[in-house]
């Protein structure tokens, strides 16, 4: 596939750069495409990639970061200073124990994150509420501090008896509880399930979006979308969804892009988004933020550095260095 070339610091040429990657993606596997293994998935990843380096010379070439430059362009000139970040882990391992779930828990607490999440649902109910209760301790027992995310894994059943066991906890949210265009599931457990509820990471498209927003029962008033802009089919697909979102009564605030990456960061921030995920410890050198961010009670300030700001990222710099070597 031959993509178009990125027109100028101005943003000529978004729209189109954006029609012709979607449409062809869209080609080769429909809207929602999840396959890993899929040739669309890595063309999609490639060509998201490549867009995420035409934004970042774009704003290079006008002497701003990033978020200053799209807040410009597509919001309203005014981006948030700082963004909400919680930290992601909690994932199962071989011998990983109880206290070890904890002592992770406490290095994002150290890091400056108020806010944490766990995986769930890789064990029976009675050991995840075991792992869910000891991070909670970890957390002076406020359990909206905690969010928990199942990966996509339930049926419907299964979706139901977890919401019942632990809605008593008040947790920050409950996330990506079946199958991503499984929109029935969704809407039974939100009728249910009086806690917030977020999905979205695995839509890639205006079409799936809409359809969750239409038939998967989210409510504006708490639920979160996580549909990742650098993940689908890139920020023109992204602000199309936030065009509709708003269209049907959403707030961008209601949205917290999954990734936890600088692009998303800067996104999170000219967008003005409820936030951005963070992986202190996971997915690196890609993952986190820059090397001498700060977060503070769960926020982090964006930086003057011209474009996206790879270059204050020193191991991810070395590796994009490396392959031009």
């Amino acid at each position: 596939m031959a993509l178009p070339v990125f027109e100028g610091a101005d943003g000529r040429g978004r729209e189109a750069v954006g029609d012709v990657v979607a449409h062809e993606l869209r080609g080769l596997g429909g809207p929602a495409v999840r396959d890993e293994g899929d040739e669309a998935v890595v063309l999609l990843e490639v060509t998201g990639a490549g867009l995420v380096a035409g934004f970042d010379l774009a704003s290079k070439i006008a002497g701003k970061p990033l978020y200053r430059w799209l807040s410009e362009r597509y919001g309203d000139g005014r981006p948030d200073d700082s963004v909400f970040v919680y930290a992601a882990g909690g994932y199962y391992a071989p011998g990983k124990t109880l206290t070890d779930l904890q002592d992770e828990m406490r290095g994002f607490l150290d890091l400056g994150y108020d806010v944490v999440k766990m995986k769930i649902g890789g064990a029976d109910l009675t050991e995840d509420l075991r792992r869910i209760e000891a991070v909670i301790d970890v957390l002076d027992g406020d359990g909206s501090r905690l969010a928990v995310d199942v990966n996509g894994r339930f049926d419907l059943a299964t979706a139901l008896e977890y919401g019942r066991a632990i809605e008593p906890y008040g947790l920050f949210w409950y996330e990506e509880i079946g199958d991503p265009l499984d929109y029935r599931l969704n809407a039974v457990v939100a009728e249910n399930y009086p806690g917030r509820i977020a999905t979205g990471e695995n839509l890639f498209s205006l079409q799936d979006a809409r359809n969750l927003i239409r038939y998967g029962g989210l409510r504006p008033d708490r639920d979160i979308i996580q549909v990742d802009p650098a993940l689908a089919y890139g920020l023109v697909e992204y602000l199309r969804i936030q065009d509709m979102l708003r269209r049907h009564g959403w707030s961008s605030r209601r949205c917290v892009p999954h990734g936890g990456h600088q692009f998303s960061l800067h996104i999170a921030a000219a967008l003005k988004l409820g936030g951005n995920e963070s992986y202190p410890g996971e997915f690196q050198p890609t993952g986190g933020f820059a090397d001498d961010a700060v977060v503070e009670k769960s926020r982090v300030a964006l930086t003057d550095t011209p474009g996206i700001g790879f270059e204050r990222k020193a191991d991810f710099y070395k590796v994009l260095r490396d392959l031009h070597s």
